[in-house]
C-alpha cells in the first residue's frame, strides 16, 4: 500500500474516532439508560477488549476463536446475542450456524455456555458458579457456517463478529486468516445493515491477513468484517431454510399435492354415487310418468295413482315433510269427509278466518300422521276435546304435535317401502358427519398452518366436510318402488297442471264437482289450484255456490273459490310455520 493510499484509507479514522469519544458526552442519560437494553447489568460492567481471529477453512467452515477481556461487578457471567437469521423473502431465510461452542479462562472467569435463539438471533450465555468482580478473560471458540458466499469469481467472508453485548466496549479487534491472498476488505460498524465504516481495516503486508480495529461501542452495536477471497478458496456457501408463515403453510407440495388429488377423487365419485341413485330415478321416472297423465279411476270412484294420499305424494317428491305436505293434508281431510271448513264472513268479522268443524265419521282409514295431525288440530291447549276451531288460534299451539305429524309422515314413505330410511334422518347424518369434518378440518388447518407446510391437507378437509354436509341433502334414494310411484305421481301432476277434464268421459261429467274436490288436496301440493280450480269456474253460474266439504259466506260461489282456496293454503301455512319455525 502506497504511502498516498494509506494517508487516504486512514483520514476517516481520524474523524470516526473523534465522533467515538465525543458519543459519551453527546448521549443523554435516558438514551444511555436505553442503550443499555434488556437485563439489569451494573453500570461499572464493560467489556474492556474483545479480541476475535477467524480462520477460513475447507467446506466453508469458519473457526472462530474469540477472546474477552470483561469487567464484572458481581454477576456470575455474561450474554453474547449473535445475528445469526435474516430475511431473504417472504418463505426463505439466510441462516449463520454456531456449533461446537465451548468457552475456558486462564484466571477464573465463567466457562459455562449455553444457547438460546428466538426470531433473527442467537444468544449465547456463559456463566459461572459464583458472582465476580474485577477483570476476568474468558477465550470463547466456535464453529460458524454460512457465513461465505460464492459471488462470481470470488468468495466473500462476511460475519458480524463482534458486537451484541447489553455493556460498553472499549475495544475491538478482529482478524480474518484465509490461508490465500485476500483480494479485498470493509467493515463497518453500528447496528446489523450499518455503512457506518470502522475505525480501521486494512490487509497485512502478505495480504493472507485481514485487520480490523474499532474503538468505543455502545450496547446493541456490532463490528462486522468483510474479506473477499479467491474463488474456490473454501468452497462455502450460504445456508438458506424455508421460513414457515402463511404462504409456506399452504404450499403444495407431496403431502397436500395427495391431500388434493383425493380429495378429488372423492368429491368425483360423490358425484358417480349420486348420479347412479338419481339416474335410476330419472330413468324410471320418465319411462312410467305418461302412464300417470290421466284421470286416474278406481272401479266408480276417483282416486290418485297408487292410491297416494297428498301428504305422501309431497314427502315423495321432494324427500321433506314440508308446511304446504301438511296444508295439502288438512284439506283432504276435509274432503274425505273429517272436516268441515267453514269461511267467516270478512264484511261481519272484519278480519279473513276460517273454522275447521270436526265431522263424526270413524277414523279408522286414517294413517298414523293423518290421526295426530287431526287430533292436533281439534285438542285444545289444556287437553281436552273440541269441535271446532278458528285457523286464527291455532298459531303457538302446534309446536309439539306437528312435529310427530312429520316425523309420522318420514316413518310413513319408509313403510310404504319408498325409501329405505328414513329421508330426514338420512340427511342428518350425512350433514352432521360434513359438519364434523369441517371443524376437524378447520381446526387440523390451523395447527398444521401453525406448525408445518401441509396446510392445504386441512384445507382439503374443510371443503370435503363442507361438500359432504351439502351433499348429504341429495343423499336419500328412493328404492325403485318409490321412484315407480314418484313416476306415476309426476304424469298426475301433468293431468292437474292441464286444468281439462275430458268431456267425453261420462263419470267426469257427471261427476265434475267431485272429481274436481278429491284432486284439489294433490293440487295445492302441486302448486296448481288456480288452474285446477278452473274446472268448476262455471259451476257457480250454474247454481251451485257450495262444496260438500267447504262452505263460504253469503254471496259466495265457486267462481271465488280458487282465490278462497290460495288465501285458505297461506294463512293455514303461516299458521303452522308460526307454530313450527318451519
Amino acid at each position: 500500500m502506497s504511502a498516498l493510499a494509506a494517508l487516504f484509507r486512514f483520514r476517516p479514522v481520524v474523524l470516526t474516532v473523534s465522533a467515538a469519544a465525543l458519543i459519551p458526552v453527546l448521549t443523554s442519560p435516558s438514551a444511555a439508560a436505553e442503550s443499555a437494553g434488556a437485563g439489569t447489568v451494573a453500570a461499572s460492567e464493560r467489556v474492556l477488549k474483545d479480541e476475535v481471529v477467524l480462520t477460513a477453512g475447507q467446506g466453508g467452515v469458519t473457526k472462530v476463536k474469540e477472546t474477552i477481556v470483561y469487567r464484572f461487578a458481581g454477576r456470575k457471567g455474561f450474554e453474547r446475542t449473535f445475528r445469526t437469521r435474516s430475511h431473504e423473502s417472504l418463505s426463505e431465510d439466510r441462516v449463520w450456524k454456531l456449533g461446537n461452542l465451548r468457552a475456558s479462562s486462564p484466571d477464573g472467569g465463567p466457562t459455562k455456555v449455553s444457547t438460546s435463539s428466538e426470531g433473527l438471533k442467537t444468544t449465547v450465555e456463559v456463566s459461572g458458579a459464583k458472582e465476580l468482580t474485577g477483570d476476568r478473560t474468558v477465550v470463547l471458540e466456535y464453529d460458524l457456517r454460512g457465513a461465505i458466499t460464492p459471488m462470481g469469481a470470488a468468495e466473500e467472508l462476511r460475519w458480524p463478529v463482534i458486537g451484541g453485548w447489553k455493556v460498553p466496549l472499549d475495544e475491538a479487534k478482529a482478524t480474518v486468516d484465509a490461508g490465500a491472498m485476500i483480494r479485498s476488505v470493509n467493515c463497518f460498524t453500528g447496528p446489523i445493515g450499518s455503512t457506518i465504516g470502522c475505525t480501521q481495516y486494512y490487509t497485512n503486508h502478505t495480504h493472507t491477513q485481514g485487520v480490523y480495529a474499532q474503538q468505543g461501542m455502545l450496547p446493541g452495536e456490532y463490528v462486522t468484517v468483510v474479506a473477499g477471497l479467491p474463488a474456490g478458496t473454501t468452497g462455502g456457501k450460504a445456508i438458506y431454510e424455508r421460513r414457515h408463515t402463511v404462504a409456506t403453510a399452504f404450499s403444495v407440495n407431496g403431502v397436500t399435492g395427495g391431500a388434493l388429488a383425493g380429495l378429488l377423487v372423492l368429491l368425483v365419485g360423490g358425484v358417480i354415487a349420486l348420479y347412479l341413485l338419481r339416474g335410476r330415478d330419472a330413468r324410471v321416472v320418465g319411462k312410467k310418468a305418461a302412464e300417470g297423465d290421466q284421470a286416474p279411476l278406481a272401479g266408480a270412484e276417483f282416486e290418485p295413482p297408487d292410491g297416494v294420499r297428498p301428504g305422501q305424494i309431497g314427502t315423495l317428491i321432494d324427500e321433506q315433510a314440508d308446511v304446504i305436505d301438511v296444508t295439502a293434508t288438512i284439506v283432504d281431510l276435509a274432503v274425505r269427509g273429517y272436516l268441515l271448513i267453514e269461511e267467516e264472513d270478512r264484511a261481519v268479522t272484519g278480519r279473513l278466518d276460517w273454522t275447521l268443524r270436526r265431522l263424526d265419521r270413524p277414523q279408522v282409514d286414517l294413517l298414523p300422521y293423518e290421526r295426530i295431525l287431526l287430533d292436533a288440530l281439534l285438542t285444545a291447549p289444556d287437553g281436552s276435546g273440541r269441535a271446532a276451531v278458528k285457523l286464527s288460534e291455532l298459531g303457538g299451539t302446534f309446536a309439539t304435535k306437528l312435529a310427530q305429524v312429520r316425523s309420522a309422515m318420514y316413518d310413513d314413505v319408509v313403510k310404504q317401502g319408498w325409501f329405505a330410511r328414513r329421508p330426514d334422518t338420512v340427511r342428518s347424518r350425512w350433514t352432521l358427519a360434513g359438519i364434523l369434518v369441517t371443524l376437524l378440518g378447520i381446526a387440523g388447518t390451523v395447527a398444521l398452518a401453525l406448525t408445518t407446510e401441509w396446510a392445504l391437507a386441512g384445507l382439503a378437509l374443510i371443503i370435503a366436510g363442507a361438500a359432504l354436509a351439502y351433499g348429504g341433502q341429495y343423499m336419500p334414494a328412493k328404492t325403485a318402488r318409490g321412484a315407480t310411484v314418484l313416476a306415476h305421481t309426476i304424469g298426475f301432476r301433468a293431468f292437474l297442471e292441464r286444468g281439462a277434464i275430458p268431456d267425453g268421459d261420462a263419470a267426469a261429467s257427471r261427476q265434475r264437482i267431485a272429481l274436481f274436490s278429491r284432486f284439489l288436496p294433490y293440487a295445492v301440493v302441486f302448486d296448481t289450484v288456480p288452474k285446477w280450480a278452473e274446472t268448476v269456474k262455471d259451476a257457480g253460474e250454474q247454481g251451485a255456490d257450495n262444496l260438500y266439504w267447504y262452505e263460504g259466506p253469503a254471496e259466495w260461489d265457486l267462481s271465488k273459490f280458487a282465490e278462497s282456496m290460495r288465501t285458505f293454503t297461506l294463512a293455514t301455512s303461516g299458521s303452522i310455520s308460526q307454530s313450527r319455525g318451519m
